[in-house]
């Protein structure tokens, strides 16, 4: 790498003390710097836009938009952008979410120095880093696919349910006291998950799987 041309790194985490901490990391190396930062999903992707920076260390589980929805918006706006995820989970689930979005790496927050900085220099070259834990949890996820719905919350159970039995947006809204807006959201959700085009196609899985009583 040129000294002259350091990688531009970007940090994005919901607690100050892990980005200091990665702050100070970047000091220590000479091929890359700091070129911004932020502590939510919705920051991470205004500042993207504005600092324009080679690699993003990314955090996932932040309230808001989360590293996952952040990632997929970074690499939609900005493709030239890599991402790399930095996490303290490797559920299988999060891992192919987070790969799906876009990101070039998955590592853990307990991950060596001298490894976190490989990884970025990977990413940077456009090569994928991925923990052992990640990538055991890809293997895992290929060899044993999870049962469809299983990523569904309690709430988009019981929406779910409503559904089968025909209710629409509003009347499910009025049976679970919850808003059009987010009764709306929970079908959304549902589909997504579910991978279907429309809400008689999620009902038809939802009755053929056997995902609701």
């Amino acid at each position: 790498m040129n000294n002259a041309n350091p990688i531009r790194v970007m940090i994005v985490d919901d607690h100050a003390v892990v980005r200091g901490g990665l702050k100070y990391f970047l000091l220590s190396l000479d091929d890359m710097f700091l070129v911004g930062e932020a502590g939510n999903g919705e920051e991470a992707v205004r500042v993207c836009g504005q600092v324009q920076p080679d690699v993003v260390l990314m955090d996932l589980m932040m309230p808001g938009m989360d590293g996952v929805k952040a990632t997929r918006a970074i690499r939609a706006q900005y493709p030239q952008v890599q991402v790399v995820a930095l996490t303290s989970f490797n559920e299988e689930d999060l891992v192919q979410r987070a790969l799906q979005a876009g990101a070039i790496g998955y590592l853990l927050k307990d991950v060596m120095a001298d490894e976190l900085a490989q990884a970025i220099r990977s990413a940077y070259a456009g090569r994928t880093t991925l923990a052992p834990q990640a990538a055991e949890a890809l293997v895992q996820a290929v060899t044993h696919p999870p049962r469809l719905g299983h990523d569904l919350t309690r709430r988009e159970q019981e929406v779910l349910a409503l559904l089968v039995k025909g209710l629409n947006n509003v009347e499910i809204a009025e049976r679970l006291t919850i808003s059009r807006t987010t009764a709306r959201f929970h079908v959304s959700n549902i589909l997504s998950k579910l991978s279907a085009a429309n809400r008689a196609e999620a009902v038809g899985l939802a009755v053929q799987h056997k995902l609701v009583d």
